[in-house]
C-alpha cells in the first residue's frame, strides 16, 4: 500500500483537528494528558487515582510497567473549568510484570490487585504497598486450569468473606478463585468452547458471562454447578464478537446487561426477563467486524441510564442510550467510567500518545 501524499496528511490532520473541535461542545469539561507509553489497561483505584499497564516500557527489556498514577487536583475540582490542557500526572505507585498485562482490576477495600495477559490463562496477584511506599508488589500465582489453554483469562473481582476473582478465558473453563489461598469456589460445568467476551459478579454469589458469540449465561455458586450454554444476545449476527458490561436498568431498578458487537450492533437485556431485549440500537461503524480486540461497553455509574463504548472510531459518551460516533480518524481503544465521580470519564487511545479524557 502507497504511503499518504504529504496533502493527503494535511487533510487527514485537517479533519481531526476539525472533528476535535466539533466535540468541545458535547463537554462541561474536556481535561486532556499525555501518559509516557501507550497503556492496554485503564482502571480506577483507590480515590483519585488509576492504574495503567499493558505495553512493555521504551528499554525494550520486554517488561510491563504497572503504575498507579494520581489525578491532578484541578482535575476532581468540582468548579467549572473548561479545557485544561494541564499534564501533572503523579506516580503514587509501581511495578514491573515479565509478561503483558491485558486486563487488571483491583479487588474492592483491598490494596490487591489481579492481572492477566498472555501466553496462557493464569492470574498475577499484585498488592499496592503502605503509603509510606511506591512498589506495587508481585505476591503470586493463580496458576491456569487448564495448562494447553493459550488465551489469556478475562477477570472480575469481588471481596466475600475473602477476595475473589472470577477468571477464564473459555466458557468451559470459567471459575470463581479465593486468592489468598487458591481454593477453587466455583467451577463451570461445560462443554462450551466459546471464548470469554466479559464477565462480571452481580452480587457474590452470582455472575453473568457474555461469550465472543453473544450468549448470556448466569450462574449462582450457591447451586451445583450446571452448564453455562446461556441464551444468544438478541442482534447476535454470526462473524461478530461481543463484549457486555452489566449495570441498573434505565429506571434504576434490576440488573441489565449491555452487549455491544464488533459490528457496531448494542443491545440491553433486562436479566429477570432475557428473551426480549430493553433496548437496541445500532453504532456506526467503519468496517464491522475489525478492531475486536479493544471492545469495551460499560455503564456510568453516576449517570442513570448512560453508556459508554470503545474499540472502534467512537469516541462519545451513549447518553440516555442515544448513539452517537465520532468521525475522526483516532479511535478511543479503551475508557473507563469513574465509580462515583459523576460525569467522570476517561478514555485512552493506543495510537500515537495516548490521551485521558
Amino acid at each position: 500500500m502507497a504511503a499518504p501524499t504529504e496533502r493527503q496528511q494535511e487533510e487527514k490532520e485537517e479533519e481531526e483537528e476539525d472533528w476535535v473541535l466539533d466535540s468541545l461542545g458535547l463537554y462541561e469539561d474536556l481535561h486532556m494528558f499525555d501518559l509516557q507509553e501507550p497503556t492496554r489497561v485503564l482502571e480506577w483505584s483507590r480515590g483519585p487515582s488509576i492504574c495503567v499497564a499493558g505495553y512493555g516500557g521504551s528499554g525494550g527489556d520486554g517488561r510491563s510497567e504497572i503504575l498507579q498514577l494520581g489525578l491532578p487536583p484541578r482535575l476532581c475540582a468540582r468548579d467549572k473549568q473548561g479545557l485544561c490542557p494541564e499534564r501533572d500526572f503523579k506516580v503514587e505507585r509501581g511495578g514491573f510484570s515479565h509478561r503483558p498485562v491485558h486486563g487488571l482490576k483491583q479487588v474492592p477495600d483491598t490494596s490487591l490487585l489481579v492481572t492477566s495477559g498472555p501466553p496462557d490463562s493464569s492470574l498475577q496477584v499484585w498488592q499496592m504497598a503502605a503509603e509510606d511506599t511506591d512498589v506495587i508488589n508481585f505476591v503470586s500465582t493463580i496458576p491456569a486450569g487448564n495448562a494447553s489453554e493459550k488465551s489469556w483469562a478475562k477477570i472480575a473481582t469481588a471481596f466475600a468473606e475473602n477476595p475473589w476473582v472470577l477468571h477464564g478465558s473459555r466458557v468451559s473453563n470459567v471459575q470463581v478463585t479465593e486468592i489468598e489461598s487458591k481454593r477453587s469456589i466455583y467451577r463451570a460445568a461445560s462443554n462450551n468452547s466459546d471464548e470469554v467476551g466479559g464477565l462480571e459478579f452481580l452480587d457474590c454469589n452470582t455472575f453473568l458471562v457474555c461469550s465472543t458469540k453473544g450468549r448470556l449465561s448466569l450462574a449462582d455458586i450457591r447451586q451445583p454447578p450446571s452448564p453455562l450454554e446461556g441464551a444468544p444476545v438478541s442482534l447476535a449476527l454470526g462473524g461478530e464478537r461481543w463484549c457486555m458490561g452489566v449495570g441498573h436498568s434505565p429506571d434504576g431498578g434490576a440488573l441489565a446487561a449491555a452487549c455491544f458487537s464488533s459490528g457496531g450492533q448494542l443491545t440491553l437485556t433486562d436479566l429477570r426477563s432475557s428473551s426480549t431485549p430493553l433496548k437496541q440500537a445500532t453504532c456506526k461503524v467503519p468496517v464491522p467486524g475489525q478492531n475486536a480486540e479493544f471492545l469495551g461497553v460499560s455503564w456510568a455509574p453516576a449517570l442513570e441510564g448512560c453508556l459508554a463504548v470503545s474499540g472502534h472510531v467512537l469516541t462519545r459518551l451513549l447518553s440516555r442510550l442515544v448513539v452517537e460516533s465520532g468521525s475522526g480518524h483516532r479511535r478511543a481503544s479503551l475508557h473507563s467510567c469513574h465509580p462515583a465521580l459523576l460525569k467522570g470519564m476517561q478514555f485512552a487511545s493506543c495510537q500515537d500518545q495516548p490521551r485521558l479524557w
